[in-house]
Formats: C-alpha cells, structure tokens, sequence
C-alpha cells in the first residue's frame, strides 16, 4: 500500500466514526503520515480506533456526556495499548460487527 493510499484510508476511517469532525485537520493528516513511517500497521489502526470508539459507545449513558474527539491523536493511547497486548486474531472482525450494530 502506498503512503498516499494508507492516508486515505486512515484518515477515512477517522472521519466516518461518531464524534470525530467531518474532515481531518492539517495536524490529524500530519500524524497519519508519521504513522506510515513509523509503519504501524493498518489493522491495528483500525482496531486501536474501533475499540476507542466502542468504549466511547458502550458509556454508562447515565454519566454525562463526552465531549466530541478533535483529533486522531485522542486514539494514539489505544494504539500504543494494542501495540503491547495486541487482539486476538478475528477480533478485529468481532469489533467491526459490534461497531457497526452499535452505531446503527
């Protein structure tokens, strides 16, 4: 995958997610390039970025409410978690259909 393909992907990804604005910002296109370089796969992207969102998702609803992510940065923990305990192999699967239940 080139880098420009990677980008694209990921900063997709980013921005069809709830609470993520509609366009990436100069800095969220930015990291996604040092995440290319940095060549963190991404698989891992994806699921550091589902598992962030559905931990977001699956809230106490009686807690009050989160504010809305302004950048991919908010999900750089998540990936350097998975990067030291990485999922379980079809996980990612799982989080993709848990996702797409949740956000329907």
């Amino acid at each position: 995958m080139s880098e420009a393909e990677y980008i694209a992907a990921l900063l997709a990804l980013y921005a069809d997610l709830p609470d993520t604005p509609l366009r990436p910002s100069p800095a969220d296109q930015s990291l996604a390039r040092k995440l290319f370089t940095d060549a963190v796969p991404l698989t891992l992207i994806e699921s550091a970025v589902l598992l962030g969102t559905l931990r977001r998702l699956s809230r106490d609803p009686s807690l009050p409410p989160l504010t809305k992510i302004r950048s991919l940065a908010y999900f750089l923990p998540v990936i350097e978690e998975l990067k030291l305990q990485p999922l379980p192999a079809g996980y990612l699967d799982h989080l993709r259909l848990k996702f797409r239940r949740l956000s329907a």
